[in-house]
């Protein structure tokens, strides 16, 4: 790849953050052999490859990871959802049903640290690529499994999917208005919120190895791993499992604790107000120039502000609708009351904050042009790690298999025309 091209693939952010300059990524060295697809695996791999790691995704030549074609989209090869997960990572297109590609697959994993997978129950084991058949051939290898009820007890055999998970989890139970259904939550933690997790897991065994020299095997359950973002629900409300948590719907503390309607009233134009404590309910009104409202004896106590709820509701909405969403949250927020505009998921690639510390870059990607690219939240000093365009399928077959195994091009076109490998030129 000619370094201008190399150039192109890198995203540029939108303002810069204070960092050494030069700074050695904080994973430089590790390498990741990454059999993930959709996102539970993948969120995990691509955080690793944003801290430095060098991340390999294995896909199958024909199709690739199936999250490629991900959101009704003509383009079934390199679809938005796709990008979000897969940044800093090279494409082998590899045919593991194949015996030399089998073959292949084991000549690579002792020159790996980590092998990630989130197949569904018995791919791997149908492939001959479980933890005994990877860790004869690498002792030190980290192999980490994602599944949805984890691989022992009476619901292992389950499949599942992000929403799956936070159903099994709790996650819908709380979400919700109070006398209403439960409710699909919007984030997708079940998935992401399990590959930080696994990501995590793989860090303590790497810094473990360093100690042993031994590699180990790193399961997780996406049940599991989901449960540990309902903690906070599930402890304070469940009375330690003998009832329901109850649904609360914007509520989420006491009055006035709630989600304000703001100028021009659009889906999205609301803010969220969370006041929690008598020093920022002074605050607030203050921030309001409401002082009448500090001596209200409705509203004077926390007391007088539950049983009179609604009309204190009233008093702040007639404030917020006179503001837009940004007004009102800046002038709230400076007085130091915790609120926030509602952003919509558009202006979240735009939010001013947002550019002004660099976590929304500028991307060349192939299909979708130029856009907005989200980034990621750890911001380490002595480290820095760009943001590089995901990979088209198989786009460094030749390259990953030329230099870790020494093939050359007579053999990588062989392998080619057996169906093996894919072909790296594909998309070019």
């Amino acid at each position: 790849m000619s370094p201008g091209r190399r150039r192109a693939r890198v995203a540029r952010r939108t303002s810069a953050w204070p960092r050494s300059g030069g700074a050695m990524p904080a994973l430089d060295g590790v390498r990741i052999l990454d059999m993930t697809q959709y996102e539970a695996g993948t969120s995990c791999t691509q955080a690793l490859a944003w801290l430095g790691a060098d991340v390999v995704k294995i896909e199958a030549p024909a199709y690739g990871d199936p999250g490629r074609g991900v959101g009704r989209s003509a383009n079934k090869d390199y679809s938005a959802y796709f990008c979000a997960w897969n940044a800093n990572k090279r494409s082998l297109a590899l045919d593991l049903r194949t015996e030399k590609g089998h073959e292949l697959l084991l000549r690579l994993v002792p020159r790996f640290d980590v092998f990630a997978e989130n197949y569904g129950p018995g791919v791997v084991e149908r492939l001959d690529i479980g933890y005994e058949t990877l860790s004869a051939v690498n002792p030190g290898l980290i192999y980490a499994r994602i599944k949805g009820f984890g691989t022992s007890g009476p619901y292992a055999g389950y499949r599942s999917m992000d929403m799956i998970a936070q159903a099994a989890a709790g996650a819908f139970s709380i979400t919700g208005e109070a006398d209403g259904p439960p409710m699909m939550p919007g984030p997708t933690t079940g998935d992401s919120g399990t590959g930080v997790q696994a990501a995590m897991a793989i860090l303590a065994a790497y810094v473990q190895r360093l100690r042993t020299g031994r590699g180990q095997e790193i399961e997780l359950s996406m049940q599991e791993a989901m449960a540990y973002y309902v903690r906070t629900r599930a402890f304070l409300g469940s009375g330690w499992g003998t009832r329901a948590t109850g649904r609360s719907g914007n509520a989420g503390g006491l009055p006035p604790v709630n989600i304000y309607a703001c100028q021009p009233f659009g889906p999205n134009d609301y803010i969220y107000l969370m006041p929690v404590n008598q020093g920022h309910w002074d605050a607030l009104c203050a921030a309001m120039d409401r002082g009448d409202l500090l001596i209200d004896e409705r509203f004077a106590t926390t007391r007088g502000r539950m049983a009179n709820g609604v009309a204190l509701y009233e008093e702040i909405s007639n404030w917020t609708g006179e503001r837009t969403k940004i007004e009102a949250m800046e002038t709230i927020a400076a007085a130091g009351v915790p609120c926030s505009a509602c952003l919509d998921t558009a202006e979240l690639h735009h939010d001013k904050h947002l550019k002004a510390r660099g976590f929304v870059h500028e991307m060349e990607l192939p299909v979708h042009g130029t856009v907005p690219f989200l980034g990621f939240a750890p911001r380490l000093s002595d480290s820095e790690v760009e943001i590089t365009q995901p990979p088209r399928l198989g786009e460094h077959t030749d390259e990953v298999l030329g230099a870790e195994l020494g093939l050359d091009e007579g053999e990588l076109e062989g392998l080619r025309e057996a169906g093996v490998i894919g072909d790296s030129d594909r998309f070019a």
